[in-house]
């Protein structure tokens, strides 16, 4: 396994930290998901998920998953909107197209960047969390065409926009807390343990793996395929609180009540980057509030929606 440098190693850890993922598979969801379709991007066959009919959503998954992250919100956003949800490339179950070496997070950017633009349904509105927070942000500043309102629960993966020395010291104190068992487990191999052990980590719960239903667990492992990846990608793009600033679409920024100090200063400092964004918090929620708790998530993005 590739060694990092120590900004890689805190991208990285922003990647990982996505993993608290694709537990809404098993939240009691009413009705099957619709048959896959496929999308040729940037050279490679992309799965995707589309449900209903208006206003085009589009749902960006992180680290540790893939479109079945997003089955707490589906049946809801796709009574109104017209539902969009891609499994990134080398996530999900279908052989890679490579090696890995392409994986990144300007990759995943550029890749969902012709997606969007595939599609041909004008701009839309883009709903990312954790890892796949991280992307919308990236995308929103290099392509504010493609966005109508941007939702982003817990960005991670990116961290050049907090410059305060106090939230920095804090933020990577608490990245290293998050990565530290998970990274021990990947070193010896063991994915299947690191994935444990992040999920456990980036909830801020020991033990809550275990207690997961089994569909739950089992997205979660078939994403752990991709921790060398993860580990071997290089730093992703820097954006800065100015860059952040010249975003002019509705913006709401989300966080759970009961977050990790990391996630909680990701977002308020992404909040405060963007003149006339609104910072949401999800009632007793954590990191995996779009699974675990899909119905105060689901309360505060359906508003957002239906005002942007």
């Amino acid at each position: 396994m590739k060694c990092l440098n120590a900004r890689a190693f805190f991208a990285t850890v922003g990647l990982l930290v996505a993993l608290s993922c694709g537990l809404a598979a098993a939240q009691g969801v009413s009705a099957p998901p619709p048959a896959p379709k496929q999308a040729s991007i940037n050279g490679v066959d992309l799965v995707y998920l589309e449900q209903g009919q208006g206003a085009p959503v589009v749902f960006v998954h992180g680290a540790f998953m893939d479109n079945r992250a997003w089955e707490g919100q589906r049946e809801a956003v796709a009574q109104h909107y017209r539902y969009f949800a891609l499994t990134q490339r080398y996530f999900g179950t279908a052989p890679w197209p490579d090696g890995g070496e392409k994986f990144s997070l300007a990759t995943h950017a550029d890749d969902l960047t012709v997606f969007i633009r595939e599609l041909k349904v004008g701009p839309v509105h883009l709903v990312g969390w954790s890892y796949g927070g991280a992307i919308a942000l990236l995308l929103a500043v290099q392509h504010p065409e493609l966005v109508k309102s941007l939702f982003v629960h817990e960005p991670a993966g990116i961290a050049t926009f907090v410059t305060d020395a106090a939230d920095a010291k804090i933020l990577g104190e608490d990245r290293r807390d998050i990565v530290a068992p998970a990274a021990s487990a990947s070193k010896v191999g063991d994915t299947a343990g690191a994935v444990r052990l992040f999920f456990d980590g980036v909830n801020g719960q020991p033990g809550i793996f275990e207690t997961l239903p089994s569909a739950a667990r089992s997205m979660l492992l078939d994403n752990a395929r991709t921790i060398p990846l993860l580990f071997a990608a290089p730093p992703p793009p820097a954006i800065s609180c100015a860059q952040l600033g010249q975003i002019k679409v509705p913006v709401v920024i989300a966080k759970g009540e009961l977050t990790r100090p990391s996630y909680r200063i990701l977002a308020d400092t992404a909040s405060r980057c963007i003149p006339g964004s609104r910072l949401a918090v999800v009632s007793q929620g954590r990191h995996a509030a779009p699974s675990v708790s899909p119905a105060a998530f689901n309360e505060v993005l359906l508003g957002f929606l239906k005002n942007s």
